[in-house]
């Protein structure tokens, strides 16, 4: 499927380059920020801020796609990336905190474009195969997880100022990029849909709409406030920056690998129980992260704690699918990633506190108790759903 449609293909590497500067910024930009912040507390800042770009981005985003294509979209999302990696690279290498920050905001905008290529995977297949398209486009990642931690080691020192090269590097595959979705079809662009606040409320009337942003925003939360903290674990437990890398490798892993039988799991046995599964995989994850402080701990950890968010932005994504007609598109999904991008957010500026506060237990305590919320909700949202069937 993937080879015989090459706008698949396209989106799927488009994916790999994407998650391979996400990778470079997962291992370094905390450790990063921790030795140029002026506070422990601050460490964090610059992977919020990139949240915050991502979050002021994505209805922007949507609407623009609506109006000119994807293609434009995802270009101009791809040259902000350019831009952040340069700007990271600068305040590195001047060792300046506010310009590191500066820089990732405009990564976080490259971030947002890139949270719609699997919306894009869904417009390029027929009804029956939009689980497996949606799928394939995010498990690119997977040559992300299998390559970018030893180019990310490989960077960190690749210029005579160490992180310089990294963030150079974050620059450098930003434009390969551009240079790969430049040739995207631009396909059919889809009818003027009404926007404002009215719009709004229609699509989160619907029960399966509110059901799917539930899925994806409280496990891409969830992901991104452990995901965070995850480094800074495992240096103030006094692992080296290598274990940090093998860790975070292992967590694209689980991000990325399931995604090539949750496809299929959606299409076949429907995406609120494959939700369930990734709720099931994420309550393991924190009880893992709770029994030890050990490398193989924050190993298996990190595991499954990708695989459950993987389970859950497939699911959740082909369920919104379901629940829009072509001229809400841009709408519904610019809506979904305000969610997501909302709650990551919050989570991204309370993973740096939380660590250097309190440890790294109250971190994953937080997330057994928001799993319990996401399970009720899941529960009653299915129930209402199937009573609006019947009436």
């Amino acid at each position: 499927m993937l080879l015989r449609n090459p706008t698949l293909l396209r989106l799927f590497i488009a994916q790999a380059l994407f998650w391979s500067c996400a990778m470079i910024g997962i291992t370094l930009t905390s450790l990063v920020g921790l030795q140029l912040a002026p506070l422990n507390g601050l460490a964090t800042l610059p992977l919020a801020l990139l949240v915050l770009g991502y979050l002021l981005a994505t209805q922007p985003l949507s609407a623009f796609m609506q109006r000119r294509g994807r293609r434009a979209g995802l270009l101009l999302g791809a040259g902000a990336g350019v831009l952040g990696g340069l700007l990271s690279t600068l305040g590195v290498w001047l060792a300046d905190f506010w310009l590191f920050c500066l820089g990732a905001l405009p990564i976080g905008v490259y971030q947002a474009s890139a949270m719609y290529y699997r919306f894009a995977a869904l417009e390029a297949v027929d009804d029956a195969h939009k689980g497996r398209a949606a799928a394939w486009v995010i498990g690119g990642g997977l040559c992300a997880a299998l390559l970018a931690p030893t180019l990310t080691l490989w960077a960190r020192d690749a210029l005579e100022r160490p992180f310089v090269g990294a963030y150079l590097l974050v620059a450098l595959l930003a434009t390969l990029a551009i240079a790969l979705l430049a040739g995207l079809r631009q396909g059919a662009l889809p009818p003027p849909a009404s926007r404002g606040l009215a719009a709004m409320r229609g699509l989160l009337a619907r029960p399966i709409v509110r059901s799917a942003m539930l899925i994806t925003a409280i496990g891409n939360g969830l992901m991104v406030l452990v995901m965070n903290a995850t480094p800074l674990a495992m240096s103030f437990c006094g692992l080296p920056l290598e274990a940090g890398a093998e860790v975070i490798r292992w967590h694209m892993v689980g991000m990325f690998l399931p995604a090539f039988v949750a496809g299929p799991l959606v299409d076949r046995l429907g995406c609120k129980r494959v939700a369930l599964l990734g709720i099931v995989l994420l309550t393991a994850s924190a009880a893992i992260a709770l029994s030890g402080e050990l490398q193989g701990h924050f190993l298996v950890s990190s595991l499954l704690l990708g695989m459950g968010w993987n389970l859950m932005l497939v699911a959740g994504t082909t369920l919104l699918g379901q629940g829009h007609s072509a001229d809400e598109r841009g709408q519904a999904q610019g809506l979904m990633e305000l969610g997501n991008g909302s709650v990551a957010a919050a989570a991204s500026f309370a993973s740096g506190a939380l660590i250097s506060g309190l440890g790294w237990s109250p971190v994953n305590l937080a997330m057994l108790g928001l799993l319990a919320v996401a399970l009720l909700a899941l529960v009653g949202g299915a129930r209402r759903t199937e009573e609006a069937a019947s009436s």
